[in-house]
């Protein structure tokens, strides 16, 4: 997930006008379609490579973390904020379910994960110009977003739409949009 947001700002202007329309419409065509295929492979029961047992009856991460990067994608499409928001679900969501794996109690995963994201976020600031003191509020927040265990929306989308809504609301006094 990881090189998404390169390939967007790389190429999609490239692919994009090469087809015919905005980079916003092929942003949009690809959750479209991820979302039939989602519905496809929902209706027939089947799970593909990586996904778990019960994701055969339930909409995948994978779907989630799709649908959240376009959101992304579509609401901020700079440098300076799909870069840290898509890097700290890439990353640090795996991060966190490696220290739980290891047996860390809760405290000390929230406090190394916030660490670790503040880094990346502080990493986007020297090479996107990302805001640096956004790290301060979204480390933690991406953090907290990924904590919620819900029943039908995977912390893949979370993870992403709760800092995403926090940018939105932050965005009228930052002004990168």
């Amino acid at each position: 997930m990881f090189i998404i947001p390169y390939i967007y700002f790389e190429f999609g202007e490239d692919v994009a006008e090469g087809i015919g329309i905005t980079l916003s419409e092929v942003v949009s065509l690809v959750i479209i379609v991820a979302i039939f295929g989602e519905a496809l492979r929902l209706k027939f029961g089947f799970t593909v490579f990586g996904q778990r047992e019960y994701e055969a009856k339930q909409v995948s991460a994978l779907a989630w973390g799709g649908f959240a990067v376009g959101m992304v994608l579509l609401l901020a499409p700079v440098k300076e904020y799909a870069y840290p928001l898509i890097l700290s679900l890439a990353f640090g969501d795996p991060f966190m379910g490696e220290l739980r794996r290891k047996g860390l109690q809760t405290k000390e995963v929230i406090i190394f994960s916030t660490i670790f994201l503040v880094s990346l976020w502080l990493t986007c600031w020297y090479l996107f110009a990302t805001p640096w003191w956004l790290a301060v509020i979204f480390a933690p927040l991406c953090v907290f977003s990924e904590m919620p265990r819900l029943r039908y929306i995977d912390d893949n989308a979370t993870m992403l739409l709760i800092p995403l809504a926090g940018i939105l609301i932050l965005e009228p006094f930052i002004g990168l949009l």
